[in-house]
């Protein structure tokens, strides 16, 4: 048998040359899948790695897939609209039937506040920015002090305005957060959550509740964490978004019209509404000034120039306009009266 030379021995060096390069057709250029780009480029890629969570056993009712309006993206435009106002009935209809929880939470918590406590308000996301919308309006509206209005939104202020997705999963943040603004037994946390089980919500609710603070929880899910962790539980159950999962939809809107009923019926509480007039508006723009004189003619059944002239006087303060020109005193016996009545206009008016 013979064996090819080996190269090691061979004297001469003689290598075996490679065999001649058959030229091939060009292949076609293909578009690589979006999973082969670079993880730069790829939506999330500057959030930190998470690991996978386990689904709970029953999924939560604003987690479920809808079966009507499967075919949502294939709507005309006028029927689209239509599908996404109609489905926000259920929002009202929401809110409506926890009515009662609300109630029982603005009997809870204005002993406290009438003691000089704070409102707190904690959320992430889409919640933590409406508790943001509800504590800043009540400045402008009531003449609320806004040190007494305090919002707390997972992952702080830039969260506002950009998403800040994993900062609802820091329970340790919720608490540090109520912490830091020192949150004590005569203040009101409210927690909101669509989904009920939001760990920087409940921690949140844990450090209020272990300052002494009253607490009230919003979900739009029955039977979850958050509203066993609270005083004052409200369910606001608008069940499965027309657009699978987007709490920003209908629980969202519930959310709001709960939030400002809350609010809203504490400040008449509070004594800053007489009637139904928003006498302790803050006139701070050219619009509310307009308000405010329109308020004070109406309510005192002036004149314009009656009323100007008292406004002028009360330092822009419509209660108080109200009550010197009703009781035909000067505004500082008004604004005695109102304080001996605890700014009730109504009391102060010898009307309760």
């Amino acid at each position: 048998m013979t064996h090819p030379p080996d190269p090691a021995s061979d004297p001469q060096g003689t290598e075996q040359q490679p065999a001649p390069q058959v030229p091939t057709a060009p292949q076609p250029i293909t578009t690589l899948p979006i999973t082969t780009l670079p993880a730069a480029l790829l939506p999330g890629a500057d959030l930190p790695p998470r690991r996978p969570t386990p689904l709970p056993p029953e999924a939560r009712r604003t987690e479920a897939f809808r079966t009507d309006h499967t075919d949502l993206d294939c709507l005309s435009t006028a029927a689209l609209v239509q599908a996404l106002v109609d489905d926000q009935v259920q929002a009202v209809n929401a809110a409506r039937d926890a009515a009662p929880a609300l109630a029982r939470a603005v009997a809870a918590a204005l002993p406290r506040l009438e003691r000089g406590g704070r409102l707190v308000y904690a959320g992430a996301g889409t919640s933590g920015r409406l508790g943001v919308l509800d504590a800043t309006e009540l400045t402008p509206t009531f003449s609320w002090p806004p040190e007494r209005a305090v919002p707390l939104i997972a992952g702080g202020e830039r969260a506002i305005r950009r998403a800040v997705e994993g900062a609802e999963d820091d329970r340790e943040a919720g608490e540090h957060d109520v912490q830091a603004v020192r949150v004590g037994p005569d203040d009101v946390l409210i927690g909101v959550a669509a989904s009920g089980t939001t760990p920087y919500v409940l921690g949140a609710l844990r450090a209020a509740r272990a300052a002494g603070a009253l607490t009230i929880s919003l979900s739009n899910n029955p039977d979850t964490p958050l509203l066993d962790a609270a005083d004052c539980a409200v369910l606001l159950d608008t069940g499965p978004e027309l657009i699978s999962g987007s709490t920003r939809l209908k629980a969202g809107t519930a959310q709001k019209i709960a939030l400002n009923t809350l609010s809203s019926a504490l400040m008449v509480r509070l004594g800053k509404v007489y009637g139904n007039l928003m006498v302790d508006v803050r006139t701070s723009n050219t619009k509310l000034e307009g308000r405010a004189l329109r308020l004070v003619m109406h309510a005192a059944n002036a004149s314009e120039s009656q009323s100007r002239a008292a406004l002028l006087e009360a330092n822009g303060q419509v209660k108080v306009a109200v009550v010197a020109l009703r009781l035909g005193v000067n505004v500082r016996e008004a604004a005695r009266r109102l304080d001996e009545a605890g700014g009730h206009a109504r009391a102060a008016l010898g009307e309760a």
